[in-house]
């Protein structure tokens, strides 16, 4: 596995509890941020892959089919359009 460097600028308040939670798990922060790093990319990726699978398939036709199948009612606070 070959290795780079990034220098990474953090909130004090983010390292502080980085270096908290590293501590708790008996690694380096460095490590504990690679393991955090590698964490997120993979929700991000299996979300990604999730909604592709989802989408095929999809068109403007069965969208519309869709939403006129939603009940009709009013936005709740804070989803009105604008």
């Amino acid at each position: 596995m070959s290795r780079s460097t990034y220098p990474l600028k953090l909130p004090a308040s983010i390292k502080n509890a980085a270096q908290r939670l590293a501590k708790e798990d008996g690694v380096s922060l460095n490590q504990w941020i690679s393991v955090a790093v590698a964490q997120k990319i993979g929700v991000v990726e299996t979300a990604a892959s999730f909604f592709e699978q989802r989408s095929q398939g999809a068109t403007r036709k069965t969208l519309g089919r869709l939403l006129r199948q939603a009940p009709r009612r009013p936005a709740e606070a804070g989803d009105e359009i604008v």
